[in-house]
């Protein structure tokens, strides 16, 4: 078992390699998204950083008291690395628009990282009730913290019976550069609870659901899919190479050869890209069903390729004949009396009656 999912999220939080980024995490009650949003500030705190925790429900004290339930402690950075922004009002229009900048602007000639946490922005939500006056607040709510570093929230769903992910949490993501979905099912074992990647902008990552656990003194720890290794995703590159000659064999378009080269450096998937490769032909039209004069109306328009291949080469099944072999006529049907010598011995019966007395 690896942490890889916080781990990778805790580098890029340190190295800020992607710039301040927002990372909403979604959950029903039990799913652990507190102690979500405390492991990551310790990793901050233990690694230099300071950190900001706003709370729209618990007051300092109970966090604090939450955290060395959890082998978390945060009290020796109380108040020098670490502090706290308790809203306890529900005023959160005037929050955003006056508390938060005003806090942020305290805080700009400082040159130690910040990391964030508002946990959870549940009471936001619920606050308002206007679509649109919740995506401009939830926006500038986003804008304004990742001016002190990045950001990670948390917010409480509540799907209906049927839905994926509840309807009062679709802004928050919308708005998000990050999302993670934690479920819960009590229905026993060791691995109830399970993560899913929603989006991470401009980050590779799975696709799967990973089933997690608590560890005291540690936190979250995910168990993940081994990463494609470095090998393992150049190890198409012959096949990515072929179907680049293919098309260029086929007229493709100089944009067209880009885009299949950009595939061919950003494939990661584990699996083979014959598939998607067969698609995306069929999708350009590159397909052996071209006449010989579309290929040579898009050769002309394009730059000669040194290497001639079949696009059938793509695919599993067997190989066509070349197209020289298809006669660019159809052949017209037998007149009229000219039937074959194996019509010689067919039997002509033009009545029904005449097969009942040859049967007799």
């Amino acid at each position: 078992m690896r942490p890889w999912v916080w781990r990778n999220w805790n580098e890029s939080g340190r190295k800020n390699t992607h710039g301040n980024t927002t990372l909403l995490v979604v959950g029903s009650s039990g799913t652990g998204k507190s102690t979500f949003a405390m492991q990551y500030l310790t990793y901050g705190l233990e690694h230099g950083e300071n950190a900001l925790y706003i709370s729209m429900e618990e007051p300092p004290e109970q966090i604090l008291r939450e955290a060395r339930m959890l082998g978390f402690n945060l009290d020796k950075f109380y108040e020098k690395e670490l502090f706290f922004f308790h809203s306890k009002g529900k005023d959160f229009v005037k929050l955003v628009d006056e508390q938060l900048p005003a806090l942020v602007e305290a805080n700009k000639n400082f040159s130690v990282k910040t990391r964030v946490v508002i946990d959870p922005l549940t009471p936001l939500i619920w606050a308002v009730d206007d679509k649109q006056e919740q995506r401009e607040i939830i926006t500038k709510l986003f804008y304004t913290m990742k001016q002190l570093g990045p950001v990670l929230i948390t917010t409480e769903e509540h799907a209906a019976p049927g839905e994926t992910i509840g309807e009062d949490v679709l802004i928050p993501i919308y708005m998000s550069d990050g999302a993670v979905h934690l479920t819960y099912r009590p229905i026993g074992g060791a691995f109830n609870r399970a993560l899913e990647i929603v989006k991470m902008r401009a980050t590779r990552h799975g696709e799967e659901v990973y089933p997690y656990i608590f560890v005291r003194g540690i936190g979250v720890v995910v168990r993940t899919t081994p990463l494609v290794s470095a090998e393992d995703m150049r190890k198409y590159d012959d096949l990515f190479d072929k179907a680049i000659r293919t098309a260029a064999d086929l007229g493709a378009s100089e944009t067209v050869l880009e885009r299949l080269a950009y595939v061919k450096e950003n494939w990661s998937y584990p699996f083979s890209p014959k598939e998607t490769l067969q698609i995306f032909f069929e999708s350009q039209g590159l397909t052996d069903a071209l006449t010989r004069e579309e290929i040579a109306r898009r050769k002309e328009e394009s730059a000669p390729s040194d290497v001639q291949l079949n696009v059938d080469d793509l695919s599993s099944t067997e190989t066509t004949e070349s197209a020289e072999a298809v006669p660019d006529e159809p052949v017209e049907a037998a007149e009229d009396g000219e039937a074959g010598d194996d019509d010689e011995d067919l039997i002509e019966i033009n009545d029904l009656r005449e097969l009942e007395e040859m049967l007799q």
